[in-house]
């Protein structure tokens, strides 16, 4: 198969992705020390620092949401419902099966659709539901803790803590499986970690280059 190098990442799409990833791995560290599970930086601290990472990882969402929709990267996101679900069915069991028999991937990535349709999924309900759990849970846990009274309209604690803690450990499983299947979708194990730094990978040229190199 003939591969070519390609630019896949703008460098604005991977300064902000690095940007949210340490912000979301701060955001669980200072999360797990404030539920007492380690003992780092004390629990004031990591309180403050919770909430400005919170604050912070909110503007810059909305910063990273400008730029998809005026650049037109949005579309990389949105799914195409012409064989969505045979294309879903394929990926499922290339990720259960095929990639451990060596199996070629059902969806080759290309600089113009970068995700599969599992991943647009998952990245659909990231941003449209966990994220928007996140913070709201996150705010009216804030905002309790400066107004009380609050309290009648969002609830209290004992019912906010625990909806914000899961959020937070679905937020963990989705880096630990983001970062493994990172690992399978290039020709070595690091290709996709490598792109998200320097922007550009190598990945199969399309069909009809072979077949102009093969009648050559």
């Amino acid at each position: 198969m003939k591969y070519e190098r390609v630019r896949l990442y703008e460098p604005y799409e991977r300064i902000w992705h690095w940007i949210q990833a340490i912000a979301v791995l701060l955001l669980l560290l200072t999360g797990l020390e404030i539920r007492d599970h380690v003992r780092l930086l004390g629990y004031e601290s990591s309180v403050r620092i919770h909430n400005a990472l919170g604050f912070f990882l909110l503007f810059n969402a909305f910063l990273g949401l400008f730029y998809f929709l005026t650049s037109g990267a949005i579309k990389q996101y949105v799914s195409e419902p012409r064989d969505f679900a045979t294309l879903a069915v394929q990926q499922v069991t290339y990720y259960v099966r095929g990639i451990f028999h060596g199996d070629p991937h059902p969806v080759e990535r290309t600089a113009k659709a970068r995700l599969n349709p599992l991943q647009k999924t998952v990245y659909f309900v990231i941003l449209n539901l966990l994220l928007p759990w996140q913070v709201f849970t996150g705010l009216a846990i804030w905002g309790l803790e400066r107004w009380p009274h609050l309290e009648d309209v969002i609830g209290g604690l004992p019912f906010l803590l625990p909806l914000h803690a899961l959020g937070a450990w679905l937020f963990a499983a989705f880096i630990i499986m983001h970062v493994y299947l990172t690992t399978t979708s290039g020709r070595r194990p690091l290709d996709g970690i490598r792109a998200m730094v320097t922007g550009w990978e190598e990945i199969p040229a399309p069909a009809e280059d072979d077949e102009e190199e093969a009648t050559s």
